[in-house]
């Protein structure tokens, strides 16, 4: 028998193999900011299960993620103290709490909130992308969204601050690092 033989290695159940495809597909959407990425459910529900937990302060401007935020053990905080905000961009209220939400700061960038909002991936506002994980520049459209929420993330992101911002559209997800500079075509 050799060591490897071994060495105990657990077995993922099917939730824990869900949220690791929902993290993944998570990350590559920031590592990749423009790319489309296919999560593994539909909707906010998973991103909530996956990444909010007891250590989180979580904002939704979605009433009915409430109860499933409140199972996590998670702090239920307003949008100017959450670690990840969950919004509709597409209704002013939620571009009132993309106006607030952190942005850390240039001694602590990693303070910088975690937004999702629904968007329409592939139609409306058409946007030119630059930055890391970009080659040249990368061109997509978002729909359902209110115009000032490119103006508000411009002044807001002025890097190394700002947030990550994730647009889900059903299963799909777009990721905008705060790195990455947006122009509206």
């Amino acid at each position: 028998m050799n060591a490897s033989a071994l060495i105990a290695v657990p077995v993922p159940n099917d939730l824990e193999r869900l949220h690791n495809a929902t993290y993944d597909a998570l990350m590559w959407a920031l590592a990749r900011p423009g790319t489309v990425q296919s999560l593994p459910q539909l909707g906010l529900e998973a991103i909530v299960e996956t990444l909010v937990d007891r250590e989180c302060r979580v904002f939704s401007g979605h009433k009915t993620l409430l109860p499933l935020i409140a199972s996590t053990g998670a702090a239920i905080s307003g949008a100017r103290d959450a670690d990840h905000a969950f919004l509709d961009l597409e209704a002013e209220a939620g571009i009132r709490d993309l106006a607030v939400v952190p942005a850390g700061s240039h001694l602590y960038p990693d303070d910088g909130a975690t937004v999702f909002s629904g968007a329409r991936i592939g139609e409306g506002q058409g946007l030119r992308l630059r930055g890391p994980g970009i080659e040249t520049y990368k061109d997509i459209r978002l729909g359902g969204l209110r115009p000032d929420v490119w103006t508000l993330r411009a002044t807001r992101c002025l890097y190394p601050t700002g947030f990550e911002l994730f647009f889900i559209d059903g299963d799909r997800v777009v990721g905008l690092p705060r790195s990455t500079t947006v122009e509206v075509l």
